[in-house]
């Protein structure tokens, strides 16, 4: 066993480099996630304006960003029970228990048909609702409510695309579900013109093209995945029996899936109450926090690869109570994630009126992104701290305290403080203010939390480490003796 230890790379390689040589790959993996939700925001913002309509650019990105807190649900629900169906299988593997992780396949792929389901119901039923709940705009609503009830009703792609990824991933096929994932965004930006705009002889198709490239590129990434899921992953049986819904396996599977999907959901909770927020006195001020919000992906995407490279290594040595290595995981993921929030933030600093310029929007939505730019940034080191401890405190078994952070940032201060911001003269210009505030007061909370954590943990593990050293020192002179 002790041999089997010592060859995991997380065990052995010196920290610095093995957070860097595991985190790059996650990096990318995210970074094309943000590029798959900026492509269409880019692509409607250029529509041409009509007799009826001017500035048609402002009114799509509108639209999308209203759209946007549903498209992060679904997502936010298909990876929590992909991290469950992840956690599960990988472990059932491990035990050589090749039955039980045919179940979990199985029932993961049920879980999916599921969710499209719901998702299916939601675009036929709720989608009315839910932008009117936003926005009295009519020409809003009719953009948004179309391009969401295309994305909910067809679904099955990215449901079922987030549930093989995952079984391809609990099996070490990492490079097949990239490859799947770029196909899709690759699709998704080649057909975005030609849909939207009607190229090659096809209709102009406007927002209900944008959707329909989004969900076919989705599709794309389905269908690849599945082909290497039953052509390649071996270590799993496929048999139809299998696909019978396991109460115990489902629950196992939601056992660690909830809390996954409750933390990538509270962002969407976030977006929907800021927009709600802002919408009730400034359309203009919705737009540039969706144009904003999909330039930030990129940089916080960034920070959530390097997060999911902290978790294993600092989870690993912390099983191996090697406290020394936990200490430089902590450490050196903290240095990086910082590193990269200071890049944002002297990105977002100097670049703003270039990465705005992108987008085909008013002259006064483009003034007001860039203001938000220049003052959301400003709070980027904390947001890269509060990341960092996010997980740490997961690495360490500490979910409720990562849950708390998240809560705080993205929840309980930042809503009131946008909220009572919108009551001054000039919301317009000041409202940004209330998102590094938000995330500077998590951070003091995130700075408590950690004291307490290693007051607690690391230290009760340092003093287990040196009882260890001592005994078998002991041991070693007896024998000498």
């Amino acid at each position: 066993m002790d041999k089997t230890e010592s060859k995991n790379k997380m065990g052995v390689e010196p920290i610095h480099k093995l957070l860097l040589t595991m985190g790059m790959p996650m990096i990318i993996s995210m970074a094309l996630q943000a590029l798959y939700n900026i492509v269409d925001s880019y692509f409607v913002s250029c529509m041409k304006d009509t007799e009826q309509i001017t500035n048609m650019g402002d009114y799509a990105v509108n639209a999308l960003t209203l759209a946007f807190p549903i498209q992060m649900l679904m997502v936010a629900i298909g990876v929590g029970t992909g991290v469950g169906v992840n956690a599960l299988l990988a472990k059932s593997l491990g035990e050589g228990d090749r039955k039980k992780a045919s179940k979990v396949a199985g029932n993961a792929i049920f879980l999916g048909v599921c969710m499209y389901a719901l998702f299916v119901l939601f675009g036929i039923f709720g989608v009315n609702l839910y932008m009117h709940s936003q926005t009295k705009d009519a020409v809003i609503f009719q953009l948004g409510s179309s391009y969401l009830r295309i994305c909910t009703i067809l679904s099955f792609g990215i449901t079922m695309y987030l549930i093989f990824e995952k079984l391809l991933q609990a099996t070490g096929r990492t490079t097949l579900s990239t490859i799947a994932q770029v196909a899709g965004a690759v699709t998704n930006i080649v057909l975005d013109p030609i849909l939207i705009y009607g190229y090659l002889g096809l209709p102009k198709m406007g927002m209900e093209g944008a959707a329909l490239a989004t969900v076919i590129g989705q599709t794309v990434s389905f269908f690849l995945d599945a082909l290497f899921h039953y052509k390649y992953n071996k270590d799993v049986d496929t048999k139809l029996t299998y696909l019978k819904p396991e109460r115990q396996i489902i629950k196992e599977i939601y056992q660690v899936g909830v809390p996954a999907i409750i933390m990538q959901a509270l962002m969407s909770f976030m977006t929907y109450g800021v927009n709600i927020i802002l919408g009730a006195f400034s359309a203009n001020a919705v737009t540039a926090y969706g144009v904003y919000y999909k330039i930030q992906q990129f940089v916080f995407f960034a920070a959530f690869g390097m997060n999911n490279a902290m978790i294993p290594v600092i989870g690993f040595n912390f099983g191996m109570a090697d406290k020394k290595r936990v200490d430089a995981s902590i450490r050196y993921g903290m240095i990086y994630t910082l590193a990269i929030m200071l890049l944002g933030l002297i990105g977002g600093q100097v670049f703003a009126n270039q990465l705005v310029g992108i987008f085909a929007v008013s002259k006064q939505t483009r003034t007001l992104c860039v203001r938000a730019i220049r003052i959301i940034t400003w709070g980027y080191l904390f947001v890269g701290a509060n990341i960092a401890y996010q997980g740490i405190f997961q690495a360490l078994g500490n979910g409720i305290k990562s849950l708390i952070i998240s809560l705080l940032r993205l929840i309980i201060i930042v809503l009131p403080l946008t909220w009572l911001l919108t009551k001054f003269c000039n919301a317009e210009q000041i409202v940004w203010i209330a998102f590094p505030m938000a995330e500077a007061i998590a951070f003091i909370v995130a700075v408590i939390l950690m004291r307490r954590v290693k007051a607690t943990q690391l230290k009760t593990m340092g003093k287990e480490e040196n009882c260890t050293n001592r005994e078998e020192n002991t041991i070693n002179d007896n024998h000498s003796q």
